[in-house]
């Protein structure tokens, strides 16, 4: 049955998405999904909304961010599962890297500028809806106004890693982003481990263990840029180095228009993956006001 199955990995308006959260949760319901977590980019700004529109339909929900860290190849992001919105040490957090978006973006505009391309900054503050300003937003203007024809030639030829207009963002320490995420009572899981693009299995062996060292709760292992014998490696991976299994679609609306939410590269995510989660995070929590 449809309903046995979740999303754990989507994003918002909040950040680079193009559905609000609320709307994110009444398509989940019409796709089937029992359960969701919305993980936005480096912001929990979406969570209350999600939450309130899940409590309503009778979908169940799992705060959730996405957080980028530093790492020397490809890209490693964390997504942290039950932290509390309320949390005076992820706020702190939320606020440091949307500055850090800030500072960023008008760099990006400036060089666009100098490229011949006519955009403003303004222009791309509206279309994040006054949000969290992301690259999909100026990419979103770039197709609109004729500059390329799509979301990815906009990456390809200015946005993307080494592209004519890129500038790297603020990404903290993982030992740092491991504790913040623990401490704002939420649980480290590694995102899409085949973008941490390891050179072999023996270095992403080494990646994941030092991850667990540092507190490491889980692993995505079903993702949309995973195929199935990826998929196969990473359950591996996960049960040899005793980690919680997770999966989701990535899902960011028309930002992303191949990818449909609750579906990643053709496999859905079990409900029972959710629950482990939603379990392992009462511990936790539990633990701590011990």
């Amino acid at each position: 049955m449809s309903n046995q199955f979740v999303d754990l990995h989507c994003h918002s308006t909040a950040s680079d998405g193009t559905l609000a959260p609320a709307e994110v949760i009444q398509l989940a319901r019409r796709n089937g999904l029992s359960a969701l977590s919305l993980t936005d980019h480096d912001t929990i700004g979406g969570i209350e909304e999600a939450a309130a529109e899940a409590a309503s339909l009778g979908v169940d929900f799992l705060p959730g961010i996405e957080i980028s860290c530093e790492h020397p190849r490809g890209t490693m992001h964390l997504l942290g599962y039950g932290v509390d919105p309320a949390s005076a040490v992820l706020r702190d957090l939320t606020r440091r890297l949307i500055e850090a978006r800030n500072d960023r973006n008008p760099r990006i505009i400036r060089k666009l500028n100098e490229l011949g391309v006519a955009i403003t900054m303004r222009e791309v503050e509206v279309e994040s809806g006054d949000g969290v300003v992301g690259r999909p937003h100026i990419a979103a203007i770039l197709v609109r106004k004729g500059y390329v024809n799509s979301i990815k030639q906009a990456f390809d030829k200015y946005l993307g890693t080494g592209a004519a207009a890129y500038f790297d963002k603020e990404r903290i320490p993982p030992r740092e982003a491991f504790d913040l995420i623990h401490r704002s009572g939420g649980l480290p899981v590694l995102a899409h481990p085949v973008q941490l693009r390891a050179e072999n299995d023996a270095q992403l062996e080494r990646i994941i263990k030092d991850c667990a060292d540092l507190g490491l709760i889980g692993l995505e292992v079903i993702h949309s840029d995973h195929t199935s014998e990826l998929v196969d490696k990473y359950s591996r991976l996960a049960e040899t180095f005793g980690l919680l299994k997770t999966g989701g679609s990535d899902f960011h609306g028309t930002n992303k228009t191949q990818i449909e939410l609750g579906v990643a590269n053709g496999r859905r995510v079990p409900r029972e993956w959710f629950d482990a989660l939603v379990e392992r995070a009462g511990r936790e929590k539990a633990a701590m006001k011990r």
